[in-house]
């Protein structure tokens, strides 16, 4: 399994919002597709058809945990874990179970 897609895994799980580091979530916006721009310790993404943009600050080498549940809402809203990515389980993951349902 790749280091994206445990990041990934981690961020749809949610059970551990504030330990995940910051460089693995930027590593993981960036394999989504997101476009980043840096304004001092700001880093900014945005995507094509999302209208949400995602600014992100660092705490230290983590991630804000308020930070890592937006970017899961975005990737459950947009189903962009749906993009294939090595080694993500297509099921069991409790965050897109509702979003699955909904669709069917």
């Amino acid at each position: 399994m790749s280091k994206v897609a445990k990041t990934l895994d981690r961020v749809l799980r949610g059970t551990s919002d504030s330990n995940v580091r910051f460089e693995d979530l930027l590593a993981l916006l960036l394999y989504l597709g997101f476009v980043e721009r840096v304004r001092g310790d700001h880093h900014i993404f945005t995507r094509d058809a999302i209208p949400e943009i995602l600014n992100l600050q660092p705490r230290g080498s983590q991630a804000k945990a308020y930070q890592v549940r937006q970017i899961r809402e975005v990737i459950v809203t947009y189903r962009l874990a749906g993009e294939p990515v090595e080694g993500t389980p297509d099921e069991g993951s409790e965050a897109e179970r509702p979003d699955r349902s909904a669709s069917e």
